[in-house]
Parts: structure tokens; sequence; C-alpha cells
């Protein structure tokens, strides 16, 4: 299980997430849970150069306002309810943000008020 909180505004789920680099070194950053959102992960320029994260490439994006962009996408290595997995993150500006890629295989709860408890429980898929 995944452990949040709801932000103390009351507007936003977070989580935090412990992202790692090829070279190694990691860093605990906090992300906004966006069910908008269809991509794993998104990271700022300054945490991709911190980390040493590898370019894989650019893909299409469609923003909230339905401007459709180009996106830098990085690999990096997530800590997800006790293991790693490997993600491709899209370069962005602002928050971090958790998509429905990475949420994929879980239930999300969130009482919706400020400090309410957000839980990722995994699923028992067949």
């Amino acid at each position: 299980m995944i452990l949040g909180a709801v932000t103390r505004d009351g507007r936003e789920a977070a989580i935090d997430l412990v992202l790692r680099g090829p070279p190694g070194g990691d860093e605990t950053i906090r992300a906004v849970i966006d069910t908008g959102f269809d991509g794993s992960l998104t990271v700022e320029s300054g945490l991709v150069a911190r980390l040493g994260l590898l370019r894989r490439g650019r893909q299409r994006g469609v923003l909230a306002d339905g401007q459709a962009v180009g996106l830098e996408v990085y690999e990096a290595i997530v800590e997800w309810d006790g293991r790693t997995r490997r993600v491709l993150a899209s370069l962005t500006q602002g928050a971090p943000l958790v998509g429905m890629a990475l949420l994929r295989g879980y239930e999300l709860t969130v009482q919706v008020t400020p400090d309410g408890p957000v839980r990722l429980t995994p699923l028992a898929l067949p």
C-alpha cells in the first residue's frame, strides 16, 4: 500500500516517491495524483539534471486545455510499493504528476479534506 495526503488547501491528492537515475543517486519528491494524465510521471528539468536521467526521445501530449505539444521523455526508476519500476517520465514545468499508467493495478482512495488520507491499494488482478 502507498500512503499520501491531500494538501492543506484540500485541492490536491499527493504521494511521496523516491526517484533514481542511472548513476545511482536518488531524490524524494512529492507528486500530485492526476487522473486526467494517462502517462506515468512528469518531472521538471532540474530533477532530470540532478538525477542524470537518460533521454528516451519525444512523444506527443495533449494538455488540459486541449493544446497538442511535443514532450521530451526520460527514463526514471521509481520506488513503488516496495519495488523498483522503470518508467518513462515526461518533461514538463511545475510540480511532478503521477498519472494513470503508474496507478494501473491499484485502487485509489482519497478523503478530500485538508490533510485527508490518500491510499493506493494493490488490486488482485488475474
